[in-house]
C-alpha cells in the first residue's frame, strides 16, 4: 500500500537553493543533494495532491539506467546511501531515504537534450504546420504518433516561466558551442537507441525522452534524471496505432481530468481525487517494474 505523498522536504536550518516542479535541491559547494519528492506538476502548475512514492520510482528508475549507461557516458552520481550524505540528511530518513542524490556538481548546458523516435506532442503540432519538427524537415504524409526513419536530435530551452521552448540543432550549437552540441546530441542519440531497444524487449515503446548534460572535469557528463516517466514518453507496444494519441505510462490520468474540469489553466489547479492519485501512481509503478524487472514497490 501506499504511504502519504513528501510535497517537500524541510529541515531546520537547511534550506534548498531551489524547488522545481518535482526536486529539491541542496547546495554542497563542490556536490549537491539532489531529492525527488512526490509533488506531480501538468500544464506547468503543480498540483496541491501529490502521487506517493513518485519520487522514490523517479530515483530508482534514474539509478537503473545510469548504471545500464555508465558504459556510454559518465553520470553525476556520487552516492544514494545516506550513510554517504552529511549528518543533517541522515538524521531525517523519512524525508531522504530512497528519494535522494548524492551527485557531483556540474557546469550544465544550458540546452535540454530531446530525442524523438515517433511524432508526437509538440512535434506533432509543428509537422501539421509546417512539415518540420525544430526546423528539421520531415517527409510528407506522417500521421500522429508514427515511427520516424531515423530518431532526431530536437534541443529545447526554459524560459524563465518554465515552458520549454523548442529550438533548431543550430541555435544548441550557438548556446553551448559546436563542439559539445555535437557531442552530447550524438550520446543522446546513442542512449535513445539503447534504451529504445531494451524497452521494445520489454512491451513499451520509447517515444522520446530528453536528457540534461553538463562538464564534470571537463568530462561530458549525465545529470539530473534519465529515461523516467516524467522525462520521456513511454507507451504500451500492445496497443500501438499511428494516426491518433497512445496511452502512456505517465501522468495522463492527471492531464485527463484536469481538461475535463473548469479549471482556466492560470490559476492553481483544483486537487486531485483519490481515484487519479491511484491510477497515476499505478502507471509510474508499471513502467517501473516492466522496465527494470523490479517487484519491489
Amino acid at each position: 500500500m501506499a504511504g502519504s505523498a513528501l510535497l517537500e522536504t524541510r529541515v531546520p536550518g537547511l534550506e534548498p537553493m531551489s524547488r522545481g516542479k518535482v526536486r529539491d535541491i541542496y547546495d554542497l559547494d563542490d556536490r549537491l543533494v539532489i531529492v525527488a519528492t512526490d509533488r506531480i506538476s501538468a500544464f506547468d502548475w503543480v498540483n496541491p495532491v501529490g502521487i506517493p512514492d513518485k519520487g522514490r520510482l523517479l530515483t530508482a528508475m534514474s539509478l537503473f539506467w545510469f548504471e545500464q549507461l555508465k558504459d556510454i557516458v559518465p553520470n553525476h552520481l556520487i552516492s544514494t546511501d545516506l550513510a554517504d550524505f552529511p549528518e543533517v540528511f541522515r538524521a531525517h530518513p523519512d524525508q531522504f531515504e530512497g528519494r535522494s542524490m548524492l551527485v557531483r556538481k556540474c557546469e550544465m548546458f544550458a540546452v535540454e537534450f530531446v530525442v524523438r523516435g515517433y511524432l508526437a506532442g509538440s512535434g506533432w503540432k509543428e509537422y501539421r504546420k509546417s512539415g518540420t519538427v525544430c526546423g528539421i524537415k520531415l517527409p510528407e504524409g506522417l500521421v500522429e504518433s508514427d515511427r520516424l526513419e531515423r530518431a532526431i536530435f530536437t534541443p529545447a530551452t526554459k524560459a524563465t516561466d518554465g515552458h520549454d521552448i523548442n529550438i533548431s540543432p543550430e541555435e544548441a550549437a550557438e548556446i553551448i558551442g559546436a563542439q559539445w552540441a555535437e557531442a552530447a546530441s550524438d550520446v543522446a542519440l546513442r542512449i535513445y537507441e539503447f534504451a529504445r531497444e531494451y524497452a521494445a524487449a520489454r512491451g513499451i515503446i520509447l517515444c522520446d525522452t530528453k536528457f540534461e548534460f553538463g562538464l564534470a572535469d571537463g568530462r561530458l557528463t549525465l545529470a539530473d534524471e534519465a529515461l523516467t516517466p516524467d522525462s520521456s514518453r513511454f507507451w504500451p507496444a500492445d496497443s500501438y496505432a499511428p494516426g491518433r494519441p497512445q496511452p502512456s505510462y505517465d501522468k495522463q490520468f492527471v492531464r485527463d481530468w484536469l481538461e475535463a474540469t473548469d479549471w482556466d489553466k492560470n490559476s492553481p489547479p483544483p486537487p486531485l481525487p483519490d481515484e487519479v492519485v491511484a491510477r497515476t501512481r499505478e502507471k509510474y509503478v508499471d513502467a517501473y517494474r516492466k522496465l527494470t524487472g523490479a517487484t519491489d514497490l
